[in-house]
Parts: C-alpha cells; structure tokens; sequence
C-alpha cells in the first residue's frame, strides 16, 4: 500500500478520520492534514479517478488486516483426498470393508478417490469395473455425492466422492 510520501498521485479524493468526504484535495494539502492530526494518509483505491487516499493509523491498520488474514486461515477446511483401491472381482466382505473406510473418512470431512487397477486381461471387461465403482457410489450415497463420474486412465478406472456439505 502507499503511504505518505509513497503515493504519487498529485491530487487525491480525501477521506477524514471519521469516514467523511473531505473532497479532492492537492496531495500536499492532505499530507498536511494527516501531519496535522498525527496520523498517515494511506492510499486506499489507487485505480479510482481520482486515486482515494484516507487519512489513519497505519499501523493500527495493518494489524487489523493481519488479524483478518489469521482468523480467515484458522476457518478455512484443508480437504484431502483419501484413495481406496479395488478389483474387479471383489468378494462382498472385502467390498462392505471398503466401504465402511470410505464412510469412514468422508465421515471426517475427506473426500474418497475410489479406483479400480486392471491386471491383466481384466481390462477387457471394463463394464465390470464400473458396475462395482457405481455399486460404491450408490451404497455411499448416504454420506457423499459423486464428485467425478467413474472413467478410465490407463489401466485404472477411478471417480471421487465428496462429503455431503450441510448448510
């Protein structure tokens, strides 16, 4: 931000200490002002015409903005992304463990990548693959929608569940 002496502007849109308008004044008068009050003029929309300077606290300022910038970085959620694998021919106990680890960590906020790798000449019969990924994805649809429909890369075939978002 430009501060004082750092701004170039000639003449600036002046706004006082109490948030009133004190019209467009010479840059020299509003560095004035600012002395005058013992604070800073600050330049707070450069891109305006004419450019918008405020006369506060500068230091005062920047704490507040760091202390936003902290509190927005403790809110925000990291996601990460859990992969379960499977095969095309898997027994039903296997499957229902499976699901349950994937309940599990969407339960937790995680989205799930479920995939599927082809040995072999498995991967002729894809059809297969997908049946059991969307067979995943309708017994989860409890906890999770999908992210990414089932779709092959090379020899995998994979999509993503998301947690379900209550507002």
């Amino acid at each position: 931000m430009m501060v004082n002496d750092g701004i170039r502007a000639r003449e600036v849109r002046l706004i006082g200490v109490d948030g009133d308008q004190l019209g467009v004044k010479s840059k020299a008068d509003a560095l004035s002002l600012a002395e005058s009050a013992n604070l800073d003029l600050v330049l707070v929309s450069p891109k305006a015409k004419p450019p918008v300077a405020k006369v506060m606290d500068y230091g005062k300022y920047r704490f507040e903005q760091q202390k936003k910038q902290r509190e927005a970085r403790k809110r925000q959620k990291i996601v990460s992304i859990k992969e379960i694998r499977l095969s095309p021919t898997i027994d039903i106990n296997d499957f229902n463990t499976k699901l349950k680890n994937a309940k599990k960590f969407l339960s937790k906020g995680d989205k799930v990548r479920v995939s599927i790798r082809f040995k072999g000449r498995a991967i002729t019969h894809k059809e297969i693959g997908r049946r059991v990924l969307e067979r995943m994805a309708k017994e989860a649809a409890d906890v999770s929608t999908v992210e990414a429909r089932p779709k092959m890369d090379g020899r995998s075939m994979f999509l993503v569940l998301a947690p379900i978002v209550e507002k």
